[in-house]
C-alpha cells in the first residue's frame, strides 16, 4: 500500500523484516518443541538473526525466499542451524507466521472499529430528537429524527464489527503438518505444542497449506465493512450538498477545499472512503481466487496474497480511522434540517392525510389517495403549503373540520425515537 494511506504501525507490520520475523518465531518456536537441539544449541538457535538484505542476496542464489531465510538462520546459529527448519516444510513457516501477522493486524484494526461503534451510538443519542426528512430515492418521504438515521449505521458497524471478529479468530491458525499434511517428519503432538507456544490454533486438515477460505473470508468481512463505510460516507456526502448542507465534514484551520474556489468545504474524506471501498472489494475477489487449489498445494495464492493481505487490512485501517475521526468532528446543523422540512410545503404529511380520511371519513383507501396525492401536487405547483390549501377549502366537501393540527404534527413521526435509539443499548451500554 502506498505511503498516504498507510501509518507506520501497518507500514512495520508488512515490512520484509516483519515477514521474515514472523516466519523465525516459529522457526525458533519448532525447536523449542524439538526433542533434538540441546540446551546449548537452543541458546545459538534463539539468537540467530538475519538481515533482509541478507536474505535477499541469498535469495538470488536459492530463488526461493524461505529457503534462503533458513540458510540465513542456520548460518547465523552455527552448528546448531541444523535443527532449524528440521522436519518442516515451507507451508508451514509461511502459513503459520502469515498466521502471527493477521492477529497483530486485528489487534490494530479490531479497536478501532469498537471505538466506530462508540462513535456512532453517542452521535445517535445525542440527536435522538433532531427532527430531519427521510429520504427514500433520493426524494423526501417522511419525518424521522437524524439519531434515528446515526442509530442504523452504529448497528451495521456492530454487526460488521462482529464478523471482523470472527474472521481475524478464523485465520489466527498455524499448521506444522509436512510436505503434504501427514505428519511425516513431525507429529500431530508436536504442532499443537509449537502452535500453543505462539497462541495460535491448529489446522484440522492442512494438506501443507491453510485453507484459503479463512483468509478469503477475512476479506471479504473487511470489504463488506468497508462497504459499511462507503454506505455512511455516501450519505454524508450527499447531506453535504450545498442545497442541503444539514452536515460537513470537520474543516480544520489552514485546510483548503479548493485550489481555485476559497468558498469550497468539499467532503472529501467521504468520498476518500467511497473511492477505496472499491479496493476492498477487488481485494476480496483475489482472495475468493485463491481457495480453488491444486490438490494439496500449488502456490498460485501466494503472489496474490503478498499484495491483497497487506494492502487490504493497511488500506481499511485507514479509511476506519478517518471515518471515526470524520464522525467524532462532523458538524451537524439542525437549523437546515428543520428548513429542508419545509421545502415540500407540507405534501411530507401526505400519509397522515390520507389516514385521517380513510379513518374519520369513510372513504376507500384509493379515494383518499386521489384526494391526497391532487392536493400534494397542487402544494407543489403553487408553492401554497397543504395546511393551508385544507383550511381554504381546496380540498373539497370530504376534507372539511379536519384537526389540521393532529395531520401536520411532528410528533407522530418521532414518538418512538427515544426507544429506536435506546435499542443501541444492547451494543454499547
Amino acid at each position: 500500500m502506498i505511503a498516504r494511506y498507510t501509518r507506520p504501525e501497518f507500514g512495520d507490520l508488512w515490512s520484509d523484516h516483519a515477514r521474515f520475523e514472523a516466519i523465525r518465531q516459529v522457526e525458533v518456536a519448532a525447536c523449542e518443541e524439538m526433542d533434538g537441539p540441546t540446551d546449548a544449541e537452543m541458546v545459538a538457535i534463539r539468537a540467530a538473526s538475519f538481515t533482509v538484505e541478507a536474505v535477499l542476496e541469498r535469495e538470488r542464489v536459492t530463488d526461493h525466499d524461505t529457503a534462503a531465510l533458513v540458510d540465513v538462520l542456520a548460518a547465523s546459529a552455527g552448528p546448531a542451524g541444523r535443527w532449524i527448519h528440521y522436519g518442516l516444510t515451507s507451508s508451514d513457516v509461511l502459513d503459520t507466521g502469515l498466521a502471527l501477522q493477521l492477529r497483530a493486524a486485528g489487534e490494530l484494526i479490531l479497536p478501532d472499529a469498537r471505538a466506530l461503534v462508540t462513535a456512532l451510538a453517542e452521535q445517535a443519542r445525542a440527536h435522538v430528537d433532531t427532527l430531519c426528512v427521510g429520504r427514500t430515492h433520493g426524494i423526501h418521504a417522511e419525518p424521522t429524527s437524524f439519531g434515528i438515521k446515526l442509530a442504523g449505521f452504529a448497528f451495521e458497524a456492530h454487526r460488521n464489527l462482529e464478523r471482523l471478529e470472527r474472521a481475524f479468530a478464523e485465520v489466527a491458525v498455524g499448521a506444522l503438518s509436512g510436505a503434504v499434511g501427514t505428519y511425516a517428519a513431525t507429529s500431530p503432538a508436536f504442532e499443537a505444542r509449537v502452535l500453543a507456544r505462539l497462541g495460535l490454533t491448529a489446522e484440522p486438515v492442512s494438506t501443507q497449506v491453510v485453507p484459503r477460505d479463512r483468509h478469503a473470508a477475512l476479506l471479504e468481512a473487511i470489504a463488506l465493512a468497508g462497504t459499511g463505510l462507503e454506505r455512511l460516507a455516501t450519505e454524508i456526502r450527499h447531506l453535504a450538498r450545498t442545497e442541503l448542507s444539514e452536515a460537513r465534514e470537520p474543516f480544520r484551520p489552514g485546510q483548503k477545499g479548493s485550489s481555485a474556489m476559497p468558498h469550497k468545504r468539499n467532503p472529501i474524506a467521504a468520498e476518500q472512503i467511497t473511492g477505496l471501498a472499491r479496493v476492498l472489494r477487488a481485494d476480496a475477489t483475489a482472495a475468493l481466487e485463491n481457495v480453488a487449489l491444486w490438490h494439496e498445494r500449488d502456490i498460485s495464492h501466494s503472489s496474490v496474497e503478498r499484495i491483497i493481505l497487506p494492502d487490504a487490512t493497511t488500506l481499511f485501517d485507514h479509511m476506519q480511522r478517518r471515518m471515526l475521526r470524520l464522525i467524532r468532528g462532523l458538524e451537524i446543523n439542525p437549523a437546515a434540517m428543520a428548513e429542508n422540512l419545509e421545502l415540500t410545503h407540507g405534501a411530507i404529511f401526505s400519509q397522515r392525510l390520507l389516514l385521517t380520511l380513510v379513518e374519520t371519513r369513510g372513504l376507500s383507501r384509493d379515494e383518499a389517495y386521489r384526494i391526497t396525492q391532487a392536493l400534494t401536487q397542487r402544494a407543489f405547483d403553487t408553492r401554497v403549503h397543504l395546511r393551508t390549501l385544507l383550511a381554504d377549502g381546496e380540498g373539497g366537501p370530504a376534507c372539511e373540520g379536519l384537526d389540521l393540527d393532529a395531520i401536520f404534527s411532528y410528533a407522530p413521526y418521532v414518538r418512538y425515537a427515544q426507544e429506536i435509539v435506546g435499542r443501541l443499548d444492547r451494543i454499547v451500554p
